[in-house]
């Protein structure tokens, strides 16, 4: 096994992991962006791969021998991202999402970030990028403030400390000093970890230098059931660290509250300019809001952005507010391993 924890040109060894789960339409984009990496240093690039068929690990067979893949029985991108960090051995690790492009100078500035600040983990923004007119819709929604809040890895903003950022890098032993993933959260794991880090005194860093392009959901069920389980999860981790709760996100629940609460107003009799209140308020900031952003992008899909926002605020909200139960791991997928992939399972490949 080769030795990546020597340098090359006094650079440190940086492993690039990957999470997947049928991303057989995505995958090879993402692999393309992080094998065109203008870093100089030792790189080793592996995929966790979770998908429900061998699509995904075949096209890594085919057409990319220098990158690993390994199984992620559990499921979970936690689980995944875990047993890619074992698998690895760089100093720095880069975390890269199977739907994702990373432009060619990401690794080398997130290395320089983190030796520059001696951050835990660093990250820039999160940029959506769609193809279609819906996906085009949504990625102006998620890059202002009415869908994203003030996150600052979506609006983008001055460099320094944050509560969370977009993918991230990390210096492996403080990502290992904290046990990586919790492998149980299939959403918002990147949030609670990036809390662990704090709570120990560690430090998550913006830079706004750092982006990387992110395709959107393709359709409204799809872009509803992704939000549902942002709030979801968020809730889970809320109530494991309730000292990391912050006002924006009760935003949803409260909205979607209102709306509820209207509903059974008009239901019951009430005046109209009573029960009508929130939700006529909130139909008129969306109106405002995406009239304000439609003639400042100068995008037709800026027409598409009331129903959207709609979608993400009340989904999040629905998905916050009812009970979440227990966290559950997905069963393990029936992956088929690939025979190119068992004979590289023991063997880092460097890209």
């Amino acid at each position: 096994m080769p030795d990546f924890t020597l340098h090359r040109a006094g650079l440190p060894a940086v492993a690039v992991i990957i999470p997947a789960r049928n991303a057989e339409a995505s995958i090879a984009a993402t692999l393309d962006s992080v094998l065109s990496q203008d870093y100089a240093g030792p790189t080793e690039v592996v995929v966790a791969d979770g998908s429900d068929t061998p699509a995904t690990a075949e096209i890594i067979r085919r057409r990319y021998p220098g990158v690993r893949w390994i199984p992620n029985p559990g499921g979970t991108v936690g689980f995944g991202m875990n047993a890619a960090l074992r698998a690895t051995s760089g100093r720095f690790v880069v975390r890269c999402d199977a739907h994702a492009v990373l432009p060619p100078e990401y690794v080398r500035r997130a290395v320089e970030t983190l030796e520059r600040t001696g951050a835990a983990n660093v990250g820039g923004r999160q940029r959506p990028v769609g193809t279609t007119f819906f996906e085009r819709a949504v990625a102006i929604a998620m890059s202002t403030p009415l869908g994203a809040g003030d996150a600052r890895y979506r609006l983008g903003g001055a460099e320094g400390p944050v509560d969370t950022v977009y993918l991230g890098a990390f210096r492996r032993e403080a990502l290992e000093a904290v046990h990586g993933y919790d492998p149980s959260l299939r959403r918002n794991q990147d949030y609670e970890l990036n809390w662990r880090l704090r709570e120990r005194g560690e430090t998550v860093w913006f830079d706004p230098r750092l982006a990387a392009f992110y395709r959107p959901r393709g359709t409204l069920r799809l872009l509803s059931q992704q939000y549902f389980d942002y709030g979801r999860w968020k809730r889970v981790v809320l109530r494991r660290a309730p000292a990391s709760v912050r006002a924006r996100h009760f935003a949803a629940p409260v909205l979607t509250l209102g709306l509820f609460a209207s509903l059974l107003l008009g239901l019951f009799g009430a005046p109209f300019e009573v029960a009508s209140f929130v939700p006529l308020t909130w139909f008129f900031a969306l109106a405002a809001g995406s009239l304000m952003v439609g003639t400042r992008r100068r995008t037709p899909a800026a027409f598409l952005l009331p129903l959207v926002l709609a979608v993400m605020h009340v989904s999040w909200g629905i998905g916050f507010l009812l009970p979440p139960g227990a966290p559950q791991r997905r069963s393990a997928p029936r992956t088929p391993r690939p025979a190119s992939a068992r004979s590289r399972s023991n063997r880092h490949s460097e890209a």
